[in-house]
């Protein structure tokens, strides 16, 4: 008689609605797709969607939810489920969409969707997913509150230039654009007296702050949106999993001699992350040594600054994922110091 080893629900998510398809496998390590249902996606559809799962599921084996990260849509019913003690996976869209084109399904619908999201559940090892710091969501919120308005009061301030160099100019028009714009200053100056406080209220979050505005180029706004985007660092293991995530990993296409296209970075990851860091990299090579080495060397490589100029925002990046681990502050000499005890052992040790 087989034996069951693990149990998933795939989830797709839309704004009223919740596909969802049931699979398990067994010893045999062979993926069964076996139930299927659709539930609208409020409180009373959740419970629902939760009591048919406890109906056709095995109450001896834990049973996985697993679901894609879309957009706001998910979050409620990932909130609803963590609450609930149940186990929940996010996923970002783009790895279901390269598995799916693994599959032998040429119709896509939300049913051939979640019956691939349940399929990858049950054969891949994921990682458990946690509601995010009450603290850290809410600088989450503000601070990409405040990216938007930044981006809206460009697009005003470019099409008030392009009002006043017309020949005849419309007053009105440009008077409520101005006005618009001093509005859109009020609440930036709002969000940027908000941030620092809500920081101040924790205190090991104001030490994480300190430690991480340490290194060159990154001030209190930057090490936010990093410890909020990343939910301080919570499901990072490592570098590598890091520079992944916000999407300055680099993929190559090669194959034989016909094929063969440049390095590039991927950008499938937070695109808040990269945002952030990209005019702390530019500080960073202007007043720090250790970085502008970075950027010569690279630049004399290959020629392109922009290019070098992304691989220093990695290594920012990595820099302030190592210095929250180790709670320890940017020491501009440390491979100096370094290098000093290297040779320094070396001349101790008997020739």
């Amino acid at each position: 008689m087989k034996k069951l080893i693990k149990q998933c629900v795939g989830i797709d998510v839309d704004q009223k609605l919740l596909v969802v398809s049931l699979g398990r496998m067994y010893d045999d390590y062979a993926p069964e797709i076996y139930a299927y249902k659709s539930f609208s996606n409020t409180e009373k559809g959740f419970i629902a969607l939760v009591l048919w799962v406890k109906n056709h599921t095995d109450g001896s084996i834990p049973v996985l939810y697993v679901m894609e990260a879309t957009g706001v849509y998910h979050e409620s019913f990932a909130y609803f489920l963590d609450s609930k003690g149940h186990e929940v996976v996010i996923v970002l869209p783009n790895k279901i969409s390269n598995y799916f084109r693994t599959l032998n399904v040429k119709t896509i619908t939300d049913k051939t969707m979640s019956e691939t999201i349940a399929r990858f559940g049950l054969e891949r090892k994921l990682d458990t997913w946690h509601r995010p710091d009450a603290r850290c969501k809410m600088l989450r919120q503000i601070t990409r509150e405040r990216d938007q308005l930044v981006d809206e009061r460009t697009v005003v301030k470019n099409q008030l230039h392009a009002e006043k160099a017309e020949a005849q100019p419309n007053k009105q028009s440009v008077k409520r654009m101005e006005a618009r714009i001093k509005m859109l200053n009020k609440q930036i100056g709002e969000i940027k007296v908000e941030i620092p406080a809500l920081i101040k209220e924790d205190k090991e979050l104001e030490n994480s702050v300190a430690i991480i505005c340490s290194i060159p180029g990154i001030g209190l706004l930057t090490a936010a949106i990093v410890i909020a985007e990343t939910n301080g660092f919570e499901l990072i293991r490592n570098k590598r999993q890091l520079a992944s995530y916000a999407g300055l990993d680099v993929i190559e296409k090669q194959s034989g001699t016909s094929v063969k296209k440049k390095p590039k970075i991927s950008k499938r990851g937070n695109r808040y992350l990269r945002k952030a860091l990209h005019m702390p990299a530019l500080t960073a090579i202007r007043h720090d040594e250790h970085f502008k080495a970075i950027f010569v060397r690279l630049v004399s490589k290959h020629g392109i600054k922009m290019k070098a100029c992304v691989a220093v925002q990695r290594k920012l990046l990595e820099m302030i994922y190592t210095l929250f681990k180790t709670k320890t502050k940017y020491d501009k000499d440390y491979l100096v110091k370094k290098q000093t005890e290297k040779e320094q052992q070396d001349q101790k040790q008997p020739a």
